[in-house]
């Protein structure tokens, strides 16, 4: 059997996303739309489908609904006769009568599907972060350095190290140490102004994983944490490996991105850094798509509005379905059956999904949820001080408008 066949992946799914409110109100982190057309989490489930990985669980928790019917329109694409699926699976309260206290206690509590998948390897995933990478590199070098359990990792600055578990490791590759959030991080030996933080991507050899959690589980003291808990405890008594995420393994192209988009300002850079004339993460490499649930819409259009002015579209990403009539888009990422009026101007900002804009509606620096009619002449992002009376402004002054809000 091919390592890939071997392999059981849990992509853990249940993020709460407070940071992200009021995005996260009726949906879980992962669910959140990205890029105009994607979720946060079609870009780990995209991973696993290039690198050959057909055996996927989704640990669900906080209101799951949005993401279960994702995966169910986007994601049933694999044959269970085959030994293949993607299954979501919420909380079953098999070990007990609580929710999932941590990332590690998610995990024993679906014990008995680790148990009775037949693999030998464990891939555990976070569904909440953007990037690409081919993780069959990462269980090839697993096996070859004989590692109970490998952890993927980058180089961070020291400052975003502290949010971070960080690494001390040995020049053979081998983890001698791991602290959780650090407020003093161990710097690399060759640049003291950078650390090596973890991904939260860990492979286990399946044997040793079942014991460390049950142990786990055992200990009235533990948060039940990867971070916190189990590699701390590996680390010097099991051999544990650091697998660099700058490695030129496998066949994903390296741009070496990954965005934790925890904030709602790290979110709307991330998008918006989608727009750049080269941007930092390469969603063109036409073998390593990003797959998602695609709505059948018409093809996005401009047309001129009453007055005779035409629809015109600057640096912006449309999806189908929108309409500009007559309106002005600038720098803005819009999602499926956007519509705007004419006369009016939405300018470095994100629509998500059936979104009307009035005319002579000005938006600037905005994210408006799904199903949010901007009035005829409205304005937001031109005075914060009215607009935090209104909606959720963020530090550096995006203004977000919740889902279905209704103008007074």
């Amino acid at each position: 059997m091919e390592i890939n066949d071997k392999t059981l992946s849990i992509v853990l799914a249940g993020g709460r996303g407070a940071r992200l409110q009021p995005l996260t109100e009726e949906r879980a982190k992962p669910a959140v739309p990205f890029g105009g057309k994607y979720r946060i989490i079609d870009f780990t489930l995209s991973n696993c489908l290039h690198s050959g990985l057909r055996r996927i669980l989704v640990l669900t928790q906080y209101k799951s609904h949005s993401l279960q019917e994702h995966l169910r329109d986007g994601w049933s694409i694999f044959n269970p006769e085959l030994n293949e699926y993607i299954t979501a699976v919420p909380p079953q309260m098999r070990t007990g009568k609580d929710w999932y206290a941590g990332t590690a206690d998610a995990i024993y509590q679906n014990l008995n599907l680790l148990e009775e998948s037949g693999a030998e390897y464990v891939l555990i995933l976070s569904g909440d972060h953007i990037y690409r990478m081919d993780y069959a590199a990462m269980l090839k070098f697993h096996i070859q350095h004989n590692a109970a359990a490998t952890v993927a990792c980058m180089q961070v600055s020291l400052d975003e190290a502290r949010g971070f578990g960080v690494l001390s490791v040995a020049q053979n590759g081998q983890v001698n140490d791991f602290k959780e959030k650090p407020s003093n991080p161990q710097v690399l030996a060759d640049n003291p102004a950078r650390a090596l933080a973890s991904m939260g991507i860990y492979v286990f050899n399946l044997k040793l994983l079942l014991e460390e959690l049950r142990l786990d589980h055992d200990n009235p003291e533990s948060s039940h944490d990867f971070g916190q808990d189990i590699l701390p405890r590996l680390i010097g008594n099991e051999p544990v490996f650091a697998y660099p995420f700058s490695s030129q393994g496998g066949r994903v192209s390296q741009d070496h991105y990954w965005k934790d988009v925890g904030t709602l300002d790290a979110y709307y850079e991330a998008n918006i850094s989608m727009l750049e004339p080269v941007p930092p993460l390469n969603l063109y490499q036409r073998d390593w798509p990003i797959r998602t649930y695609l709505p059948q819409s018409p093809p996005a259009r401009t047309v001129p509005g009453p007055d005779g002015n035409l629809g015109i579209i600057f640096n912006s990403q449309i999806s189908g379905g929108t309409v500009i009539n007559g309106g002005t888009v600038n720098h803005s990422i819009l999602s499926s059956w956007v519509r705007l009026e004419h006369a009016s101007l939405v300018d470095d900002s994100i629509l998500f999904s059936n979104v009307t804009v009035g005319a002579g509606a000005k938006l600037k620096r905005c994210i408006v949820d799904k199903h949010v009619v901007i009035p005829d002449g409205e304005t937001i992002g031109y005075d914060l001080e009215r607009d935090r009376q209104r909606f959720t402004v963020t530090d550096k002054g995006v203004v977000v408008v919740s889902r279905r809000f209704v103008f007074s």
